[in-house]
């Protein structure tokens, strides 16, 4: 009889996966800080108290005391790295210079997306974007070298790519980010969406548009949280995400920096797109740091299918 231990062999963990795909070794050092940075995000959460912290964030909306944790705990974390240059967050309306000399990397981060999901015991997640240039210097395309997302639900998981692929890592109970798979790969068509905003707000065309996914057949799936929504789409190999623009916010909800950028980079690596309906997300670029956009995110069928109802 053969010992689970005999196994060890073949597990993979995520630094000596990232060193196996040849990645520049400060990439890869900073990639793994922000995954361990999750492991202390995560406590946090299981810490909640879900009592809101007494103010606004600068997008208005409520900011719990759970969203200010998670942006400090990357703050420390980022500040010691000694790769990081600079840091912006969704929770602050200030790009923070943590350092110059040779510090080459500018993170972006939604350090807790889905927090008003706490009380209800969803997932959350965070969502990290690494670029080599400032970031309203130049398009997604033209900077993002890497991006990743963690997902706190039943099983901790870290979806990361440094443009070598799109893989996820599932932490262990000894503490470890291991390898669960490598070069996800989307699907040409899916048989999933999910719907932000509400159907009163579409405009006529995107309505069209969900119109043939539902004669499709297509399955509902939306949990009100950007990254369990995006992950589904990923591991279930294919679908699309929208979140539109809306009859009262033409520009959507989502923000390109945080948010969109990072996901249509992982999306990307996993042979699917994401468009605002016109331009690849990769191709915008910003023009302020709270620039949103509408968004269309995942198999290459469902995103090139709504570019016709959209032109």
């Amino acid at each position: 009889m053969t010992n689970i231990s005999d196994y060890s062999k073949f597990i993979v963990d995520l630094r000596r996966h990232m060193w196996m795909a040849g990645i520049e070794m400060h990439l890869r050092r900073l990639i793994w800080q922000v995954a361990v940075t999750g492991k202390y995000i995560s406590a946090k959460i299981h810490e909640a108290n879900r009592k809101l912290a007494g103010f606004k964030n600068i997008h208005g909306d409520d900011q719990l005391t759970l969203d200010r944790s998670a942006d400090e705990i990357l703050i420390n974390q980022l500040e010691y790295s000694g790769f990081v240059r600079e840091y912006v967050s969704e929770e602050s309306d200030k790009v923070i210079t943590f350092q110059k000399g040779e510090a080459k990397y500018y993170v972006t981060a939604d350090p807790l997306d889905g927090s008003s999901l706490v009380d209800t015991n969803l997932s959350m997640g965070t969502i990290i974007g690494i670029h080599i240039a400032p970031l309203l210097d130049t398009s997604g395309r033209d900077s993002m070298v890497a991006a990743m997302y963690i997902t706190y639900g039943p099983l901790i998981t870290m979806v990361y790519s440094a443009g070598k692929g799109t893989h996820e890592f599932v932490l262990n109970r000894e503490g470890e980010y291991v390898l669960s798979e490598e070069n996800i790969t989307l699907d040409e068509k899916g048989s999933i969406y999910g719907l932000g905003g509400l159907r009163k707000e579409w405009t006529p065309e995107h309505l069209q548009y969900v119109e043939f996914l539902e004669a499709e057949g297509y399955k509902l799936r939306y949990s009100g949280g950007f990254v369990p929504d995006i992950n589904q789409v990923l591991i279930k190999r294919g679908g699309v995400f929208t979140y539109p623009a809306l009859k009262k916010s033409p520009t959507g909800k989502l923000r390109l920096i945080f948010e969109l950028q990072p996901m249509a980079f992982l999306v990307e690596q996993a042979g699917g797109m994401a468009t605002d309906g016109k331009s690849d997300i990769l191709s915008i670029k910003p023009q302020k740091l709270d620039h949103r956009s509408p968004i269309y995110i995942g198999s290459r069928f469902e995103v090139e299918k709504v570019k016709e109802y959209l032109k």
